[in-house]
């Protein structure tokens, strides 16, 4: 099994569920498709990844390949380029519900399986100083939508609808429904 990205947080997730897997990342830029819905950007996204590593790779491995993005207003929200750019996704996600999308791609020889998932997140009003010392702290820099649910940006969130996991960039629910698919048990 090849996890086909660098992320820690989708590296974490896998080991939770027991899996053994080496990882590679994808190395080629995310170019999403422009006018599309962000069902269609992930997917896209997700399976450029997996078609990457999957080039490079025997036909016997399981590629897992994800992209996070957050959604609002009809706009994407992907990682942040410098601290003003994620004040601004920060103050646009306060005291407002968005939506966070996973695209997964497992490929395996021939076969290929795709699948979008969607997860509602609510943050509560914020502050500036809070969006400053949040920033501060380096997380929001490498995360989709400037914030990162598992870590500092937690006391952000009033809730969640939907897979938890997706919103840590890989829902785990919809994957292991999909490796069921390819023969791989989880339980």
């Amino acid at each position: 099994m090849i996890l086909a990205s660098g992320s820690p947080r989708r590296r974490e997730l896998l080991e939770m569920l027991g899996l053994e897997f080496e990882v590679c990342p994808a190395t080629g830029g995310e170019h999403p498709p422009k006018h599309a819905g962000p069902d269609e950007i992930v997917l896209a996204l997700a399976e450029a990844k997996a078609r990457e590593v999957a080039e490079h790779s025997d036909g016997e491995n399981v590629i897992i390949a994800a992209d996070t993005i957050v959604w609002l207003d009809g706009e994407l929200l992907g990682k942040p380029h410098d601290e003003a750019e994620a004040a601004r996704m920060l103050r646009a996600l306060s005291g407002r519900e968005h939506e966070v999308w996973t695209g997964v791609c497992i490929i395996k020889g021939k076969e290929e399986l795709r699948g979008a998932e969607q997860t509602f997140v609510k943050f509560r009003e914020l502050t500036e100083e809070e969006i400053s010392s949040y920033i501060a702290t380096g997380e929001p820099m490498d995360k989709a939508g400037a914030y990162g649910a598992q870590g500092y940006a937690s006391v952000f969130v009033e809730g969640i609808r939907g897979d938890f996991f997706n919103v840590m960039g890989l829902p785990i629910c919809r994957l292991g429904k999909m490796l069921g698919k390819l023969g791989v048990k989880l339980l």
